[in-house]
């Protein structure tokens, strides 16, 4: 297995505010995509990871930089706007850990990522990637004509060889409607060779319940590899060598479950990659996933992630 690979990840980040005591905000980086990338660097360092995004050129912006260089992700496809800045969201726990957001994200950046990124895309159009990463959120913040650009890049990047991995990630604000967000992420499926959807994305947009009317519904796909995760329960994963059942295991001390499928994603993807099977994947993540919800806020503390891994690797050779 070539552990240079080149993966990019196509989404936006934004400024995350989370409740860290009375009267008191933490500020810190997010987003779906940026998140996933960041869990599977951390997780599996030999991969070279690009996020590809576009910020302003305000203050926030430049500490985004350097937040993002701290994680030793590739910054080269972040474009910059002297007109729009960085979006901006709020987390709300609920008693649970269960989470909700509040978003300030109409004027950003990220929402016409493509337009801005054209000359550094059109450049990348002759590099060779192995896998580009993007989700239901990276489309949906697009500006149609913005969407247009992402599809005519993604196509090239298809056609060049990458693989292309796809988590539905179904947020309905965020959509022109049902009947738009269905239509584009049958494009999304239609492309890639990967799927990651959780089952709620079918409940929402599809009305399917089970896992196996999920199943039925992606059968109508060409992929390699569909993953469909389900909160605390198990895991199901359809490939070319069946129908895999994988248990979760839940955590028992919840704070905040934001970010638990982003970080779910980065090392399930990563392990794969790395020539893990799917079973030791999804027990890495899992485990992963557990620790992050332990902490407020979509990115947990990097020392405290990377010790909590090595010591399940420790153990689980």
């Amino acid at each position: 297995m070539n552990n240079k690979q080149n993966l990019l990840f196509i989404g936006e980040a934004m400024l995350e505010l989370v409740n860290k005591s009375e009267g008191y905000l933490g500020k810190s980086f997010a987003g779906d995509v940026y998140n996933t990338s960041v869990y599977l660097k951390r997780a599996f360092a030999q991969f070279n990871a690009k996020f590809v995004s576009a910020l302003g050129q305000d203050k926030l912006s430049q500490e985004f930089i350097t937040c993002i260089e701290n994680e030793a992700i590739d910054t080269s496809l972040i474009a910059e706007s002297g007109k729009h800045h960085m979006g901006a969201y709020m987390v709300v726990n609920d008693e649970h850990g269960e989470r909700s957001f509040i978003y300030w994200r109409n004027d950003s950046a990220a929402k016409r990522m493509m337009s801005l990124l054209a000359k550094q895309l059109s450049d990348q159009a002759t590099e060779s990637n192995d896998i580009v990463f993007f989700s239901g959120i990276t489309i949906a913040i697009l500006l149609p004509k913005e969407r247009e650009l992402f599809w005519t890049f993604l196509k090239k990047q298809k056609s060049m060889g990458a693989r292309i991995v796809f988590d539905p990630n179904y947020r309905p604000a965020l959509w022109e409607s049902v009947e738009t967000a269905k239509a584009e992420i049958h494009t999304a499926f239609t492309l890639s060779d990967w799927l990651m959807p959780g089952l709620d994305d079918f409940k929402a947009l599809y009305q399917l319940s089970t896992i196996e009317e999920c199943i039925e519904f992606c059968s109508a796909y060409e992929f390699d590899e569909l993953l469909i995760k389900q909160g605390s329960d198990a895991v199901h994963i359809i490939d070319k060598d069946g129908h895999a059942v994988n248990e979760i295991i839940a955590s028992q001390n919840v704070v905040d479950t934001t970010s638990a499928g982003d970080a779910f994603n980065g090392v399930y993807l990563g392990a794969r990659l790395s020539g893990k099977s799917a079973l030791y994947a999804t027990r890495l993540a899992n485990y992963a996933a557990s620790k992050v919800i332990e902490s407020p806020g979509a990115i947990m503390p990097k020392s405290l992630f990377i010790e909590a891994l090595t010591q399940w690797r420790s153990k689980n050779k």
